[in-house]
């Protein structure tokens, strides 16, 4: 090769790295101004798209790997939940991901979840985001591991459900700002949830235990693109769907909303104000306790008003919506009644109304009495039996003894519902022919027009049990 050829060849080289050095200062430049601006909107990034760094596994041991710029997570048979969780904790946040899950297992992402050894020797609690890809269709609902299980099932929204798609990935994103907590997937908000029970925790992905089952083992669940913003959230928050209901656990406290929509506290949490005895024209003087804000009927002999008696509003009604959180000690019976008239029981025995069964199914014999199950929680006690309406298929949610449970009556003029743990369980209609042919075979039948009386007073029961009663609301329809 002559030395112009040479010469040539190596023009060429040197102006291909000049061209190369000054693309690579440029990409560098946009980079970084990218970066700036990313640091100037407050997001961070929690996964840097090559190894683990930042995060640590608790619990059960699924295998967690990085590939391409994802984090994998594979199912293994014979171990408990397994969670990959952030080593930081977070409070106030905004957090978007991407996931892709196997549509034959369920999974989710915790948030505000702590791993403390005081609490079951490590397990690891708290809110999470559920994953579901089953035809149930909970996905975005909010899951409460390790305590009180489902706290936002999307049967409250059952129109919201739709938004997760197997097979490809969703985008989902959850805003915790003091005690409201809010999801959506692909856009689509699907809860809305005040709660302030845990305000701090790390996050974690989840794979779920599969038990023995070996045609799970093996499944993957993908995460990417996992960001966080913790600063200026305010501006950041996306516009509520007024359509996704809100659900407040806060104890004996109305949120803005709730008031906004016409709900007051039927009891303040503190004294007796607006409750007497059913046969009495004042509130007992003993036996139901007024403590750290829970009302109390204290046991006795386990009869049925044998003690200080049941209590009622002195207001009564007709069209509401009542809601309440109860708890109930091993064994209990007890009842929420409604359309009470306590003039036609001065006898013995308890008010005469509606009753929505409050019982421990699996300990106290009532429950197996009666027809078909028509004594089991959340009843209309001895006329309809409770079974799950908003998921068919799926049994009642109760969550046992000794841990708070959710009840909710709602009555529109003659159309009554009554809700376990945001689940509908029992409808029917006081006018109709089939509700006064079951009043006709019950024990209630001796009190004419029993259930269609136009109002009356709503009942906390005495069954010589000790039942837990708290953040007792109502709102009235016109």
């Amino acid at each position: 090769m002559n030395f112009k050829k040479r010469e040539s060849i190596y023009k060429k080289s040197l102006s291909l790295k000049l061209c190369f050095l000054i693309s690579f200062l440029l990409i560098s430049f946009i980079s970084n101004e990218v970066n700036s601006q990313t640091l100037k909107d407050g997001w961070a990034t929690l996964f840097n798209g090559k190894d683990l760094s930042g995060w640590k596994q608790l619990n059960g041991t699924a295998k967690y790997t990085v590939e391409k710029g994802e984090i994998i997570g594979t199912t293994k048979t014979n171990i408990p939940n397994s969670f990959l969780c952030t080593e930081k904790n977070y409070s106030d946040f905004i957090l978007e991901f991407d996931v892709l899950v196997d549509p034959s297992i369920n999974s989710g992402v915790q948030f505000r979840s702590n791993s403390l050894k005081s609490y079951r020797k490590g397990q690891v609690h708290g809110y999470q985001f559920e994953l579901d890809p089953s035809d149930r269709g909970f996905s975005g609902g909010i899951y409460d591991e390790g305590r009180r299980a489902w706290i936002y099932p999307l049967s409250i929204n059952p129109n919201r459900n739709k938004s997760f798609k197997n097979g490809v990935w969703n985008t989902c994103r959850i805003e915790a700002i003091g005690n409201s907590i809010r999801t959506w997937i692909n856009g689509v908000q699907c809860s809305n949830l005040i709660d302030d029970l845990t305000s701090s925790g790390f996050i974690a992905l989840q794979v779920h235990g599969i038990g023995t089952n070996e045609s799970f083992a093996g499944k993957e669940i993908r995460w990417r693109n996992i960001r966080i913003k913790t600063n200026n959230l305010e501006n950041e928050r996306w516009i509520p769907d007024p359509y996704v209901k809100e659900m407040s656990y806060l104890i004996n406290k109305l949120t803005q909303s709730e008031k906004d929509k016409g709900w007051r506290l039927l009891w303040d949490g503190k004294t007796s104000k607006g409750w007497r005895g059913a046969k009495l024209n004042h509130f007992p003087e003993s036996g139901w306790d007024i403590k750290n804000g829970e009302l109390t009927i204290l046991a006795t002999d386990g009869g049925e008003s044998t003690g200080p008696g049941d209590i009622i509003t002195e207001k009564v009604f007709s069209s509401f919506e009542l809601e309440l959180e109860f708890k109930i000690t091993k064994g209990a019976n007890s009842g929420i009644k409604y359309f009470v008239n306590p003039k036609l029981n001065k006898n013995s025995g308890s008010a005469i109304g509606c009753e929505f069964q409050i019982l421990d199914d699996k300990n106290h014999p009532d429950a197996k009495a009666g027809i078909n199950g028509n004594r089991t929680i959340g009843s209309l006690y001895d006329l309809i039996s409770a079974e799950n309406l908003s998921v068919p298929g799926r049994n009642k949610q109760f969550k046992g003894v000794d841990t708070w449970n959710k009840a909710k009556i709602i009555v529109k003029g003659d159309v009554v519902e009554h809700w376990l743990n945001n689940e509908k369980v029992v409808e029917y209609s006081r006018s109709s022919q089939m509700f006064r042919a079951l009043v006709a075979y019950s024990k209630y039948k001796k009190w004419t027009e029993f259930g269609q009386w136009l109002s009356g007073h709503i009942l906390l029961q005495d069954h010589g049990d000790t039942v837990h009663y708290r953040s007792i609301k109502i709102r009235e329809f016109n």
